[in-house]
């Protein structure tokens, strides 16, 4: 079951809404414990990278493009760093629509680009930062050819949401504190929402974003000028900054320690977490893509194979 039929009577979704689903969202929460004894709080990681495309984007665009289709949309347009590009790729196929990305020249991870173009994605490459391509997608979109489906559309909000819903419901009450990865901040104000309608007022939440937002190599946060910048200063959101080395520390540890492969841009909010941002008691940590969506990173950073030759004992003395 898609989240839209799960959460129905907490979306702007009617009887004539067409849903289009990839059965999306019912992402596991799963226990950290060797990270939470390293810590020292009961710390849950939200898996996002187990939706559809792989990140938690699918959420809030399948009821974008229900909604877009409802309206009468005859495409879509974003502009991406690459798990929005990917997300709109795929619930545009399904819908039968075609797409439109925009992503800015050189930044997009390698996966995530092989994703959207294996997807049927019209892929544009903008010479120009994100903030560009997006000011370019949104004049393409008040044109009135095509339905923006980035963040800015409050469909999207409303569907990235209920991954809050989700987590009340596995913990079987709320978190003391919860983490996530701060890029363009459509998410950090998905969250707010959520917690506000479920009324849960003291539950701490901390975005983190990179140190140099427009040179982090955790590309799905290198966004310059955040679109909800203004929101999520409103909201109860503390903002935490990392450095690149941090992101890459809290990396290692998810994979090595708990067997979570996910993108860079994911082990932000565990990156504030271990930096000592002050949460104790239930936390949760929202890890927001898989790690095949950025394979480079993973080349640079994990150990290298050896080679051996095909016998027990030159194996044996290999992993000695």
């Amino acid at each position: 079951m898609g989240l839209i039929e799960r959460y129905r009577d907490r979306l702007p979704v009617g009887d004539d809404t067409p849903v289009v689903s990839l059965g999306e969202g019912s992402t596991p929460l799963l226990p950290a414990p060797r990270l939470s004894r390293r810590l020292g709080v009961e710390l849950w990681l939200k898996w996002e990278g187990a939706n559809p495309t792989g990140s938690y984007k699918d959420r809030g665009m399948t009821l974008a493009v229900s909604k877009a289709l409802e309206a009468g949309a005859q495409a879509l347009v974003c502009a991406s760093t690459g798990n929005t590009a990917a997300s709109a790729a795929a619930y545009g196929a399904r819908a039968g629509l075609p797409v439109a990305v925009l992503h800015p020249a050189g930044a997009v991870a390698s996966g995530k680009l092989a994703q959207t173009r294996a997807l049927g994605a019209r892929v544009l490459e903008v010479r120009g930062s994100f903030d560009a391509a997006l000011a370019a997608a949104r004049e393409l979109a008040s044109r009135g050819t095509h339905a923006l489906v980035n963040s800015l559309n409050p469909h999207r909000l409303e569907g990235q949401k209920t991954a809050v819903f989700e987590i009340v419901e596995a913990l079987g009450g709320e978190p003391g504190a919860v983490y996530l990865p701060y890029g363009g901040g459509g998410n950090t104000t998905a969250y707010e929402r959520g917690l506000a309608e479920l009324g849960l007022g003291n539950v701490r939440l901390v975005a983190a974003q990179a140190a140099d937002r427009p040179g982090t190599a955790a590309s799905a946060i290198r966004i310059a000028e955040p679109a909800h910048a203004a929101r999520v200063s409103e909201t109860r959101a503390v903002i935490a900054t990392v450095d690149d080395a941090q992101i890459l520390e809290a990396w290692r540890a998810l994979a090595r320690d708990e067997g979570i492969f996910c993108e860079p841009a994911s082990a932000a909010g565990l990156a504030a977490l271990m930096a000592g941002s002050g949460s104790s008691g239930r936390v949760v940590c929202t890890l927001t893509g898989h790690g095949l969506k950025d394979p480079a990173y993973a080349e640079r950073h994990a150990p290298d194979a050896r080679v051996v030759e095909p016998d027990p004992d030159a194996i044996a003395e290999a992993l000695a």
